[in-house]
């Protein structure tokens, strides 16, 4: 009997490849892992069976095999991320000064109206920020890798069901690289 190809042939897309200094950036902050980890088109019944599978409650997959749970060493391995020295925190608002003065620093220019609702900006306003730099300077490639970590945050790390917006509550997070 022949195996099922579904399970052993990964399905990503093609990697995406860095300029350089870009990739300096993502290493200096610790995201270069997280962004190669490409999207994964899917095996849905495979998906669909772990999904039934989750208990909410106690936050573990219930198999036939017994329970098992994802831990934080789990996902530091799977995303390359540190998990150990002090946390990354900060305060945070909400108001429309807060998401105007911050994306101001950290994309170089501020929303319009129709890119962004209440306390959360369009990723896609987001994307062509990041497509349109030239990256022929420092502050350009910062301002390149900052968008790139903004959509990294929302879409592969802290992601949900919505992947058109994300929360300003990142923003101060990418002012300081170190």
């Amino acid at each position: 009997m022949q195996p099922n190809r579904n399970l052993l042939v990964r399905k990503l897309d093609p990697l995406q490849t860095w300029n350089p200094m870009v990739e300096n950036y993502l290493r200096t902050t610790g995201f270069y892992h997280v962004s190669r980890i490409g999207v994964i088109r899917g095996f849905h019944p495979m998906l669909a069976a772990l999904v039934e599978r989750w208990r909410p409650e106690i936050h573990t997959f219930v198999l036939p095999v017994g329970e098992v749970t994802v831990t934080l060493e789990d996902v530091a391995h799977i995303f390359g991320l540190p998990i150990d020295g002090e946390p990354v925190n900060g305060w945070t608002d909400s108001s429309g000064d807060f998401l105007q003065s911050h994306s101001i620093a950290i994309f170089g220019r501020e929303p319009s109206v129709s890119h962004f609702s209440k306390s959360y900006i369009k990723l896609g306003w987001v994307r062509r920020i990041r497509d349109a730099e030239p990256l022929d300077s420092e502050e350009s490639i910062r301002r390149y890798v900052r968008c790139q970590i903004f959509c990294l945050l929302r879409l592969t790390l802290f992601t949900d069901k919505s992947t058109a917006y994300a929360h300003v509550k990142y923003l101060p997070l990418l002012r300081d690289f170190e």
